[in-house]
């Protein structure tokens, strides 16, 4: 299997201790129950406006975040990446 490029969620089963998985490029971050939950409150805003509460919210460290908004340069236009993550957390 090729490597994914892009921002990706997870969901997993509710046996695991993390949920939702964000893949970035290769890199696996597990996303706790309550960023989770604190994200969904957001989902009604813009992609331009949703993407800096997402990467300080899911970028615990600013290696991190670096990492997510270079993932987005790669690949591309923030807004689809950002729709199809919101309408992740809408579904989840």
């Amino acid at each position: 299997m090729g490597t994914q490029t892009g921002l990706r969620l997870e969901q997993r089963g509710d046996g695991n201790y993390y949920r939702v998985i964000l893949h970035i490029g290769s890199t696996f971050v597990p996303i706790s129950d309550d960023i989770v939950e604190e994200l969904r409150t957001h989902i009604a805003l813009t992609p331009d406006q949703f993407f800096p509460i997402f990467v300080n919210k899911v970028g615990y460290s600013s290696y991190l975040q670096e990492q997510i908004r270079k993932e987005v340069q790669n690949t591309g236009d923030l807004n689809p990446q950002m729709s199809v993550i919101q309408q992740f957390f809408r579904q989840e």
